[in-house]
């Protein structure tokens, strides 16, 4: 009986060691569930399936309309304050600036108040018949024209020049945009090659245009937009061009190189024509600077008792 129970703690003790151990389990591994989720999902990935629906509750469904609502009135807030009187108060000297004219809703009310106030001091000092026989109602009336009609010169002028640096080197971008796309490169890819070259005042709407085409814009609509934000006779005619050629199917890259080319000979002849009046101007200015000198001497000499 003992040899039988001997054997018998023998028999399970070696039981007991010839059975494995079981693994250890690592620290930071996914459960079974989750990780046969996985699978799941990466399956219905490669299977193209759609995912399950979710149902939301009451809860996440009212937090969802809520954020959605308040992202609508953000948007419609930043439309508002981007378009008329909404964009004057946000940005009025931008607004004043963007075109010459915009400045006399400012220095037209600023001029009469100026008239009003030196007539109204003159008046005060002289009596109301200074008005027919001072020569300070004049001076005013001199000084409140210069007042409105100076800033609006000046941006004219630079709106002008602005205007001549585009045009000037829109021939340049239109021969390097054609010379990228006979290489092999897509539109995309050579408006972004181009945008790194410089081409002077039209640089900024280069790189404008690269981006938006970054963002999966097309070639047509980033191109139209282009042409808006330029704003100048030249482009209007060699934009709207390219975008009906590319439109039709046709190859862009000999339309842009004949853009360049018409393009090239409008400043040309512009140039031509600049320079042939320039003589005439001088002429004018001169003429009129002999009749200033003229005036000064008959005034100084007969009229000075």
């Amino acid at each position: 009986m003992a040899i039988k129970d001997l054997f018998k703690g023998t028999t399970k003790k070696g039981a007991g060691e010839d059975t494995p151990p079981p693994p250890p389990v690592r620290e930071g591994a996914a459960p079974a569930g989750e990780k046969t989720g996985r699978v799941e999902a990466l399956s219905r990935l490669i299977k193209k399936e759609k995912p399950p629906k979710i149902e939301l509750g009451e809860r996440e469904k009212s937090e969802f309309e809520h954020e959605q609502d308040t992202i609508v009135r953000k948007i419609e807030k930043y439309r508002a304050s981007e378009h008329g009187f909404g964009r004057l108060l946000k940005h009025p000297v931008k607004v004043l600036t963007e075109q010459p004219i915009n400045t006399l809703y400012v220095t037209i009310p600023v001029a009469i108040l100026f008239f009003l106030i030196g007539a109204a001091i003159v008046i005060r000092d002289n009596g109301v018949s200074a008005i027919y026989t001072s020569t300070m109602i004049d001076d005013l009336i001199i000084f409140a024209f210069f007042i409105a009609s100076v800033p609006l010169a000046i941006l004219d002028f630079r709106e002008m020049s602005r205007r001549r640096h585009i045009e000037e080197a829109l021939p340049n971008f239109y021969r390097d945009l054609a010379g990228m796309n006979d290489s092999g490169m897509t539109l995309p890819n050579a408006v972004h090659l181009v945008a790194q070259s410089d081409y002077s005042t039209l640089t900024p709407y280069v790189k404008r245009l690269d981006n938006e085409m970054s963002w999966n814009v097309t070639f047509i609509d980033a191109i139209q937009r282009f042409r808006a934000r330029l704003a100048t006779p030249l482009t209007d005619r060699s934009i709207d061009l390219i975008a009906k050629a590319s439109k039709a199917g046709g190859d862009v890259s000999e339309v842009l190189r004949a853009a360049a080319n018409d393009s090239y000979e409008y400043i040309t002849l512009r140039t031509d024509r600049r320079n042939n009046m320039l003589i005439y101007i001088v002429i004018v200015f001169i003429a009129f600077m002999v009749f200033v000198f003229v005036i000064y001497i008959l005034v100084t000499t007969f009229l000075s008792v």
